[in-house]
């Protein structure tokens, strides 16, 4: 530590936030890493943000840089360690990290698909497995193994640690992912089991971006598990809504499937964040598998402008506040009718359809992501 002439505590050298990684400071509250100085006599050193996050659930933002993240991700490749991806099931494809295999070489690779508790129980873990592997083959990439857990319900942790074990052989491990898949609840579920922590180590929170740097654990053969700070992806909606309704955009219990029989020239609005247009097709069902809390609205196709202009922010939230999010972008989707297909919006969920021909529209703020892929249930 060095000080100012009058004592007081001006930096903390090597001195990191235990909660979050980011390095401590004493001298502005208005900066990350702030911890006052009378926090020093405690055992555990935490920053303010991550003090007010445990004590009083508040989840203020902090300003990030997606690229420097990422850059942080290439030094993974000169490593002798074995990677973790934690993905969220819910959100698959909007929890990859792009440009995954050049930034990690050929370093050995274990998928968590986390989050598993949000799916019905009729749906077969094993068929989960194999629609992970499933797309994973598609991506070019090769894991050593896929895992399924709940982090948040503590589901299935014995088998991440073995198999954590089992592949690290001795080396360090890296736990990487995009924000809000759960990483650091997953790495606070694993130091219970192993009886290293009775209470929360990591600071976890629903926001994106709660780790701001690497946190590194030691393990008992001299080396680490390092917990990486979340990767932004910009294209989900999860990333664009305020911490009060991301709430209702996360699901945060099983999900319970909404059907809807649809007749062409149908629209069902979602919340006040995306627009689902049956344009053309048979009358058909269509399953919603999205957070039991957000609002879905159903209404005819010739009504849907106007009640959207006139309700949305109100009965159609979130958002209460429009400015938050881009204008809607339309996307034009054709179901061939040949296969069981979800259209997904990438952080918000997605919507099952059957084997009927088909004309969608789905519209979403300018720079979601919006994509079919084959049924995962």
């Amino acid at each position: 530590m060095t000080r100012d002439k009058k004592g007081k505590v001006v930096s903390l050298t090597e001195k990191r936030c235990e909660g979050c990684g980011v390095a401590l400071q004493t001298a502005d509250p208005g900066q990350v890493g702030y911890i006052p100085e009378k926090a020093l006599t405690q055992d555990v050193f935490l920053c303010r943000r991550c003090y007010r996050i445990r004590h009083y659930g508040e989840t203020g933002s902090v300003e990030q840089d997606p690229d420097a993240y990422l850059k942080r991700l290439d030094e993974i490749a000169e490593k002798d360690c074995l990677v973790v991806l934690v993905t969220d099931l819910f959100d698959f494809e909007g929890s990859w990290i792009p440009g995954l295999s050049r930034r990690i070489g050929n370093r050995p690779l274990l998928v968590v698909a986390n989050k598993l508790d949000l799916f019905p129980p009729s749906v077969k873990e094993g068929r989960l497995k194999e629609w992970v592997f499933q797309l994973m083959d598609e991506m070019g990439l090769h894991p050593a193994d896929v895992v399924l857990c709940s982090a948040w319900k503590g589901l299935k942790i014995n088998r991440v640690m073995q198999t954590i074990e089992s592949l690290r052989k001795g080396r360090d491990v890296y736990l990487i992912g995009t924000t809000n898949v759960g990483k650091s609840t997953l790495i606070n579920q694993l130091l219970k089991k192993a009886g290293r922590a009775k209470e929360e180590m990591i600071t976890t929170s629903p926001y994106p971006g709660t780790t701001l740097d690497a946190i590194r654990i030691p393990q008992g053969d001299g080396k680490y598990l390092i917990d990486t700070p979340g990767i932004v992806r910009n294209d989900r909606m999860s990333e664009w809504v305020s911490p009060k309704e991301l709430k209702k955009v996360l699901p945060s219990n099983t999900i319970k499937p909404r059907v809807y029989q649809l007749n062409e020239k149908q629209t069902l609005f979602f919340g006040g964040l995306s627009r689902f247009d049956f344009v053309r097709g048979k009358k058909q069902p269509f399953v919603c598998y999205l957070s039991n809390r957000l609002y879905i609205h159903r209404t005819k196709l010739e009504q849907a402008d106007a009640i959207w202009e006139k309700h949305r922010g109100k009965l159609l939230s979130p958002p209460a506040d429009l400015s938050t999010l881009l204008p809607l972008q339309k996307h034009v989707i054709h179901l061939k009718g040949t296969e069981k297909e979800d259209i997904v919006i990438s952080g918000l969920g997605w919507i099952a359809a059957g084997r009927e021909k088909a004309w969608i529209e789905v519209w979403a703020p300018e720079g979601i992501g919006v994509s079919t892929r084959p049924s995962i249930i």
